[in-house]
């Protein structure tokens, strides 16, 4: 019985073409399909549509890294204009600093032009003084200036600035100095006016924007507009320097001169620094006459 079953197993699939002759049918079909694509391009339309189809495949697969290399590129991208920006902030920085530097030393060549202009008359030399601290109330208009004994600043000395007669120095320590300005009440400028030459004396008021010539008569020649300049009187300031311009003439009732009030022309309540000049202030006497000679 076992033996029979034994005889009946029979193989369900009849067995086909061995793997080396499927494998020659392979060879031949590909060369037949290739030699034909070559030639005809059957395939082409085949290959643009598997080329389409696999797009999104190949966009997702490269997506991951394209993202990284997109986020390297902008993280660096972005690094770099940082340290760019901030190398041309620094730059521009020092530029601004550069230029207000040269606006400031373009500023201050033009004031000394002017002062060398103002004071090449009879002015022998003179000393650029800043302030650097200011006592301003209604009786007292005082300065410090960072020049002293050993700059040889003394008691006396003129101070000007580029527009005319700024003050005085009054005290002198060993490196700043002390300035009374002209608006001082305890200040008098022998002046002169310089249209007609009449000689007189102006006082402080303790205001910065004015000062007085009391001791006129009331018939002067004077008209709102006349400048006035120092007259050399008493060897403290070089004569012929700008004082002011004469603003307002007022004639009180019962008086009989006139109170004529001036504008200084030195710029008294905005100049950064003065001028503190030297000049030759000595008056040669007249020498004597020798034996024999004619006494006039």
């Amino acid at each position: 019985m076992a033996s029979r079953q034994d005889h009946d197993i029979r193989p369900l699939l009849v067995s086909g073409p061995s793997l080396a002759a499927r494998l020659f049918v392979l060879v031949i079909a590909s060369g037949i399909l290739m030699i034909a694509d070559h030639r005809a391009g059957y395939l082409d339309a085949l290959r643009s549509a598997l080329m389409a189809a696999l797009y999104p495949l190949q966009r997702s697969v490269d997506a991951p890294f394209s993202a990284a290399r997109w986020m390297s590129e902008g993280l660096a991208t972005h690094s770099m204009l940082r340290g760019e920006n901030g190398r041309l902030a620094e730059e521009n920085r020092e530029l601004r600093l550069r230029q207000m530097r040269l606006d400031a030393l373009e500023r201050e060549n033009a004031r000394l032009r002017e002062a060398s202009q103002t004071t090449a008359r009879v002015i022998d030399r003179y000393l650029v003084a800043e302030l650097v601290r200011l006592d301003m109330d209604r009786l007292r208009h005082r300065v410090l200036v960072n020049r002293g004994s050993t700059d040889g600043v003394y008691v006396g000395q003129p101070a000007l600035d580029a527009q005319g007669v700024f003050g005085q120095v009054t005290r002198v320590g060993p490196v700043s100095a002390e300035l009374i300005m002209i608006s001082d009440p305890a200040h008098a400028l022998p002046v002169v006016i310089n249209r007609t030459g009449m000689r007189t004396i102006a006082y402080g008021r303790g205001n910065l924007e004015r000062i007085e010539l009391p001791f006129l008569p009331g018939n002067a020649d004077i008209e709102p507009g006349d400048l006035v300049v120092t007259s050399g009187l008493g060897g403290v300031f070089p004569p012929g320097y700008p004082v002011g311009e004469v603003e307002e003439l007022l004639k009180e009732p019962g008086e009989q001169g006139l109170r004529v009030t001036v504008r200084p022309l030195a710029r008294l309540s905005s100049d950064p620094e003065v001028l503190l000049a030297w000049y030759d202030n000595q008056v040669q006497e007249p020498e004597a006459p020798s034996d024999g000679a004619e006494v006039p």
